[in-house]
């Protein structure tokens, strides 16, 4: 079977992929196009593109489709393989070269040298160190996104050999070095939204960081110091309403805040079969073979859903979600239960009430539609166990959650500090108060 490599010559490099085809990187002073892409470049790292990005991230008001799953993957695996040791640089440098891409795509971000003086150059390549240390590093280190030298990522000397970042590039790194190469080459080829990819990073970076881990313990703290009073049932469920109402994008809260409890009641096996973890919020359900935010499966890992629940805030008229879900169960006749919660008092006219039976009779399901208070309170019952006692597991649940602590079942990716901190100061308040 062919293999993919690299020919050397005195002014240039080729690489020869494994279809034969080949890709030529020659040496020398940077091009006119090389030098324009670098001036564009440095003009929208100046007008602050980057700490933009990343403000608006914090406060989720970007707008990005989310990346498919098996690139999601390769950036949680590069971002969980940081230690106090290894991965940073990594992190930094593919920072970096997403930048590039949105600002430039057609800029190679395999050649990571590039100049006018007497030094090892690529035509068409680009002073990567000193972009990343006027423009990247500084801004990460500014937002206690990564630990990394001060004086920028190529300090880790293994990222400046004078090769071009290929699948053959045989240079140490400590870190997550084939999940980078595999994103080189997806940006490479086409295939990775570089913005998508650059938004989802920075999110995870976020939920990543020390700051934040400091930030989510005092929350967490204040969470657990409310619990030792013994709060009640309708108290707690309250108090998590109050903090779904009061923070940005309810809807995404209230989603987290259900699960949070269903959670819980798996842990005292209130129903057979397997609490399937929370969705990303930018998943569409029908893509993903979904019915609801909440899902019940018959199998883990399954799709065979035999319960499901669909969080609705700010939304009790459902006709387009019924009719949405009558789709849906066309591809899961196996689904015994799927309703709908919203936050306030469901719209129950003929016509609605009228469609959800039509679904019901023909699907053999039942479609309940609840509000948020008959919700909680139905599924409290099927726990055989003191209500108040499960209300501090369900409170609890939902700050860990919230806290990026549970992300085996609860893998919240977009940042949520701004809902930790209203969680924070709801708490605080029904403590000063004495709510109990």
């Amino acid at each position: 079977m062919p293999e993919e490599y690299i020919k050397i010559f005195l002014d240039r490099s080729v690489l020869v992929g494994e279809n034969g085809e080949e890709e030529l990187f020659p040496e020398g002073r940077t091009s006119a196009a090389a030098r324009r892409r670098l001036r564009a470049l440095r003009d929208a790292f100046e007008a602050g593109f980057l700490p933009e990005l990343i403000e608006s991230c914090r406060a989720l008001n970007v707008r990005f489709e989310e990346p498919p799953q098996e690139q999601m993957d390769l950036f949680e695996e590069m971002v969980e393989s940081v230690n106090s040791q290894r991965g940073r640089a990594i992190i930094g440098l593919t920072v970096l070269q997403l930048c590039i891409k949105c600002i430039c795509p057609d800029q190679s971000v395999r050649l990571h040298k590039g100049g006018r003086g007497r030094g090892f150059s690529w035509q068409e390549g680009l002073p990567m160190r000193a972009i990343d240390s006027n423009y990247i590093t500084p801004v990460l280190r500014e937002y206690g996104l990564l630990k990394v030298n001060k004086y920028g990522v190529f300090m880790t000397r293994s990222l400046a050999e004078n090769y071009p970042y290929t699948n053959l590039y045989k240079a140490a790194l400590r870190g997550a070095k084939d999940e980078w190469i595999s994103i080189v080459e997806l940006l490479e080829d086409g295939a990775m939204n570089p913005h998508s990819a650059l938004c989802y990073l920075i999110s995870l970076l976020i939920n990543r960081s020390d700051r934040f881990q400091e930030f989510a313990q005092e929350a967490l703290g204040l969470v657990m110091a409310y619990i030792a009073n013994n709060p009640s049932y309708p108290r707690i469920r309250d108090l998590i309403k109050a903090v779904v109402d009061k923070s940005d994008y309810s809807a995404r809260v209230f989603e987290i805040a259900l699960h949070s409890l269903f959670q819980v009641m798996e842990s005292h096996l209130a129903f057979d079969g397997y609490l399937k973890p929370l969705s990303q919020m930018r998943s569409a359900n029908k893509k993903h073979g979904d019915i609801g935010d909440i899902e019940i499966t018959i199998g883990r890992g399954t799709l065979e859903i035999q319960e499901s629940w669909d969080a609705k805030y700010g939304k009790p008229y459902l006709r387009e979600e019924l009719e949405e879900l009558n789709d849906k169960l066309e591809d899961h006749p196996e689904t015994r239960l799927a309703g709908f919660i919203v936050d306030g008092v469901p719209d129950l006219r003929d016509e609605i009430a009228s469609r959800k039976r039509d679904i019901e009779e023909c699907h053999e399901v039942a479609v309940p539609i609840l509000n948020y208070e008959a919700w909680c309170e139905e599924q409290i019952q099927r726990v055989d166990i003191n209500r108040d006692v499960l209300a501090r597991e369900w409170l609890q649940a939902f700050a860990e959650s919230l806290c990026q602590q549970r992300r085996h079942i609860a893998p919240i990716d977009e940042p949520s500090s701004g809902w930790i901190e209203q969680l924070r100061i709801e708490t605080q308040d029904y403590i000063k108060h004495r709510i109990f």
